[in-house]
């Protein structure tokens, strides 16, 4: 069988995009080299967030997704029904404080930017910072807070949309690494050729998270995409004293850092598990799996600053993944003009939860020849496309 679409990728953006695509009477084949959601869609906190993202196209894109989030979250669960897990949409609201005297205004000014790409972002002094967050540090010296920031379970929600997807047709080939393109004698895409043999289809989309550099260099289109670690801390069981995401003013700075080395800010929040989920860090490692008690030490301290009761929690665990790191923070998601027939849709780094739904209406648009949109109306993708300004010294000798 010939598929319209092979995906190379099964976490949640390849998900997305099988889901979108398999809605609109496309025939999908989903493949990769190991097990759905077994990468980076399974070592993350399910973050949709707007709070972290300055104005511009990605905090543009992650309003389209959540208002596309909200509605998806229901229809699976009426499209599975109650045998199948709940993907846990949370709108939880997200809190970002400071605590430094240095860092208050930047953060109050940071609101005010996003407020005029009309994000909902309230200052709050004190008293309204501890009544929506009682055991925050009474010494915090700014606090945001941002309800439309909401939550997933990555996992579930990755099996949720290939489920769907399936049900729609959609084959899913675990297992099987891609070694290569199949190109008919113009060059245009034919197909996949794996170590299980070829998978034929008229188009081919990248959808690898960090992985996507190596797959698309093996495909003979590299882009520049590199891994780049991040750890969480998980602590026992406790009575919920987290009530939101919180996180410190440095995390916008770590997430839109191009260095290399170790960078931590303080993100916790609570799961719905009775947990507390302790982040975060960020280095260009590449894919080094060791953990090192130095980033754990740090990563725990700022988050002592921001919450001094978890000097009491016990940590059970930690864990690690990657995530996609492109030059220019922002994620390719479109065609890409040396191969005709491949597609790609990475580079989110850390917001590929939240934009993944976005991510794949475009990329079904793309394919579909349709317009891309959410309920807020269209979706703008040139600045996501591989030709952009922003890639042109990475594509100069290669793009025509």
């Amino acid at each position: 069988m010939a598929f319209d679409v092979a995906i190379i990728g099964a976490g949640i953006v390849g998900a997305a995009c099988a889901h979108a695509l398999s809605n609109r009477g496309i025939s999908v084949a989903v493949i990769d080299r190991s097990l759905p959601a077994s990468g980076t869609s399974s070592h993350c906190e399910g973050n949709l967030l707007v709070s972290d993202k300055g104005a511009g196209p990605e905090l543009d894109l992650a309003r389209h997704s959540i208002a596309l989030w909200e509605n998806l979250a229901q229809s699976l669960g009426e499209e599975l029904g109650p045998k199948f897990p709940s993907v846990e949409f949370e709108p939880k609201g997200g809190i970002v404080v400071t605590t430094t005297e240095a860092g208050a205004q930047p953060l109050i000014d940071f609101a005010g930017e996003q407020r005029a790409s009309l994000i909902d972002a309230r200052v709050m002094d004190l008293s309204e910072a501890l009544e929506r967050e009682p055991h925050l540090n009474p010494e915090i010296t700014a606090a945001v807070y941002y309800p439309e920031d909401c939550q997933i379970q990555p996992t579930i929600a990755t099996e949720a949309l290939l489920a769907v997807a399936r049900k729609n047709g959609a084959e899913v080939f675990s297992k099987t690494e891609v070694a290569a393109l199949l190109r008919d004698p113009s060059g245009a895409v034919q197909g996949v050729h794996t170590a299980r043999g070829d998978i034929k289809a008229k188009n081919v989309v990248v959808a690898a998270g960090p992985w996507s550099g190596k797959v698309s260099e093996a495909l003979g289109a590299p882009v520049p995409i590199k891994p780049r670690r991040g750890n969480v801390l998980v602590t026992s069981r406790m009575p919920h004293r987290v009530f939101h995401k919180v996180y410190d003013g440095d995390y916008f700075g770590a997430t839109q850092s191009a260095d290399a080395s170790l960078q931590t800010a303080a993100v916790i929040e609570s799961s719905q598990a009775g947990t507390v989920l302790i982040g975060s860090s960020r280095e260009q490692v590449g894919f080094n799996e060791a953990m090192h008690a130095n980033v754990l030490a740090e990563m725990a301290q700022k988050a002592l600053r921001v919450f001094p009761f978890l000097s009491d929690a016990a940590i059970i665990r930690s864990y690690g993944g990657f995530r996609p790191y492109m030059p220019d923070h922002l994620p390719i998601i479109g065609d890409d003009p040396r191969i005709p027939g491949l597609f790609h849709a990475s580079g989110h780094e850390g917001a590929g939860i939240g934009l993944s739904v976005a991510t794949a209406e475009i990329l079904a648009a793309r394919l579909s020849g349709g317009t891309a949109s959410s309920p807020l109306g269209d979706i703008d993708d040139a600045p996501f496309d591989l030709r952009r300004p922003t890639l042109s010294e990475c594509f100069q000798e290669e793009t025509v």
